[in-house]
């Protein structure tokens, strides 16, 4: 089983930075891919980015591209979101996920393990 923890939301003023991080287990190396993905109340969850374990590709929503940046630590098991240039529609809960299969890195039905996730906060 994998246990995540994410850690690093806030509340922060349009422009400014974040840097989320996700803890997991010792036992996340069976996964394919790392996600992040958020929820908006009254929306759904979305995909916000996500890393391949083994090869380290990456991938982003269009929304955030140029802004987000996924990345990973295999030695400390963490992996990590660095957000610039929040605007307020970030504004959400952010949640880590890790998946052992090989579907699209957008899609929560390929992630088996969440999270209990963090609050982002962008205000104008």
């Amino acid at each position: 089983q994998v246990q995540l923890v994410e850690s690093g939301g806030g509340s922060v003023q349009a422009g400014g930075s974040l840097r989320l991080s996700c803890a997991a287990s010792k036992y996340t190396y069976s996964t394919t891919k790392m996600g992040w993905f958020r929820q908006a109340p009254g929306k759904e969850r979305e995909g916000v980015a996500a890393i391949y374990t083994s090869s380290g590709s990456t991938y982003y929503a269009d929304s955030v591209k140029g802004r987000f940046t996924i990345s990973q630590d295999n030695a400390q098991n963490t992996v990590d979101l660095q957000m610039n240039s929040l605007k307020p529609e970030d504004t959400a809960m952010y949640y880590c996920a890790a998946s052992l299969y090989g579907g699209w890195w957008s899609s929560t039905r390929n992630y088996g393990y969440w999270g209990q996730g963090t609050q982002v906060t962008v205000s104008s």
